[in-house]
């Protein structure tokens, strides 16, 4: 994360190069694999996994294996003996070269859900597109689950500025303020262990402009939508605000700006996603028991959870921790794997993470919070020091990096129209200050009062540290009803 020129350009993520034309050869012409998959003509990423020195690593069998006769699931066939684990392998060593190589996923007509819940040693997916059954008498924010896994019932709860807790309510419509007559500390940790932060951390009363509130009128375990009634105003102007886990708070905030080492407690919502023992992509801690990361991260061939580790408090890959087991990992369903839209998916833990000095979650933004074209902000990881190769940093870089007005970042020059709704672009449009390959699922964090927000998760971008070529990042507060949805549904 340093300028060109005099430095190395920074890590994160996935690179594009807008000058490759479809290849007149297919995978099946290459490789000799019955795939006719040729390479985007439009923007895509480099799926980071595990950069090629690492893949005799991945392909070497585990050292204590969970092998089981009769593991196959549906549609699988059944290979016995050492050979069999030695093609599988070969597969998985191929396929993460392929996509490190080429860009493209071996598999993208679906996005999947992964779960560790069965005993079949290859972990099991689900086809997450239109998981959830919702009948057509299905009423919003009600109070009663008429969907299958309760969607219909997320989604009735968001904080606004100073953590100002909003509810919306299906007799009304509208996210409403509470008021804070009638409001207490149970309620608060009820409210928050719903949303899945396990209990909360701060509530008090703050002042509100606003002529309408929601009055408590009931201390039932329903949720919070229906135990609330719209009311003409609130008593005092006094409204709940509500903040479910101490967040970004750094504990070393000195550096230097433009992409240099990292000090321990500098950036604690980072951690290192790795699978078969080597690092494949950052993440983001969020809550106790979740890592916000990018959902590119996961392709089929890498769904089996209990190869996934998570690491936090890390500086150096040569001085790694005991890992976070994962539970789940969630892939949001309307992630476009071409167009690399709402590129995000959440961790579930096994276990729930204790936060001290060098492990802290960051904030996730409040809804209407802005971070404006110019606003100085940070982004960190793992990935390669240099565009085009193939090694992780083995310390935790750093780089400062300025938000980028999405016209400008879509314009003729930049990334001609590639940049969505759901994503920002941040660096410089000079170069030289960028994330790179294996910083993809990395926090971009911005600086607010005396707390640091999750505004982007790393995800793709043009080469690293190129002119007229930023990073680009899935912008967080675009997504954000699908991440506490996720938390709610996922809550421990």
């Amino acid at each position: 994360m340093e300028k060109n020129g005099t430095n190395t350009p920074p890590p994160p993520y996935s690179s594009v190069d807008f000058t490759v034309q479809p290849s007149s050869k297919s995978y099946e012409d290459v490789y000799g694999l019955p795939l006719d998959l040729t390479p985007h003509s439009y923007p895509h990423y480099i799926p980071q996994y595990s950069p090629p020195v690492a893949v005799p690593k991945v392909a070497q069998p585990n050292a204590s294996p969970r092998k089981k006769k009769g593991c196959c699931g549906n549609n699988a066939q059944c290979y016995g003996g050492s050979g069999s684990a030695l093609i599988l392998i070969g597969l998985l060593a191929l396929a993460i070269w392929l996509g490190v190589r080429y860009g493209t996923r071996l598999a993208t007509a679906s996005i999947l859900y992964f779960n560790n819940d069965d005993d079949n040693n290859s972990g099991s997916f689900l086809n997450f597109d239109n998981f959830d059954n919702c009948p057509n008498t299905t009423v919003q924010c009600d109070a009663r689950r008429d969907c299958d896994i309760g969607t219909d019932e997320t989604n009735c709860v968001r904080f606004g500025r100073d953590n100002s807790l909003q509810v919306r309510t299906a007799k009304d419509g509208r996210f409403l303020p509470v008021c804070y007559d009638s409001w207490d500390q149970n309620m608060a940790n009820r409210l928050c262990e719903g949303l899945g932060f396990r209990k909360s951390y701060n509530t008090k009363a703050i002042k509100t402009q606003n002529s309408t509130g929601l009055t408590l009128v009931d201390r039932s375990e329903a949720p919070i939508q229906g135990l609330v009634n719209v009311s003409s105003s609130c008593p005092n102007q006094q409204t709940v605000s509500l903040q479910c886990v101490d967040c970004g708070k750094q504990q070393s905030a000195s550096r230097i700006i433009g992409g240099t080492i990292a000090k321990s407690g500098q950036w604690p919502w980072q951690v290192t996603l790795h699978y078969s023992e080597s690092h494949v992509c950052g993440g983001v801690l969020i809550a106790p028991d979740f890592v916000a990361t990018a959902a590119h991260c996961f392709p089929r061939q890498m769904s089996n959870t209990r190869n996934w580790k998570v690491y936090g408090g890390v500086v150096s890959l040569d001085n790694l921790p005991e890992p976070f087991l994962v539970e789940k990992i969630i892939v949001n369903k309307l992630y476009n794997s071409s167009t690399n839209d709402q590129d995000i998916a959440i961790i579930k833990l096994a276990s729930q993470v204790t936060f001290n000095e060098k492990v802290q979650p960051a904030c996730l933004p409040a809804t209407g919070q802005i971070f404006p074209p110019g606003m100085k902000c940070w982004t960190s990881g793992f990935g390669t020091t240099e565009s085009g190769s193939g090694i992780a940093s083995r310390d935790l870089m750093e780089v400062n990096v300025d938000i980028i007005d999405t016209r400008v970042c879509n314009s003729r020059n930049v990334y001609r129209g590639a940049v969505t709704n759901h994503m920002l672009c941040a660096g410089t449009l000079e170069g030289g200050k960028d994330s790179c390959q294996g910083d993809s699922g990395g926090p971009l964090v911005c600086p607010g009062e005396e707390r640091w927000y999750l505004v982007g998760i790393t995800s793709w971008g043009s080469g690293c540290g190129l002119r007229n070529k930023p990073g680009v990042y899935t912008k967080v507060s675009s997504v954000l009803p699908w991440i506490y949805s996720t938390m709610q549904q996922e809550r421990p």
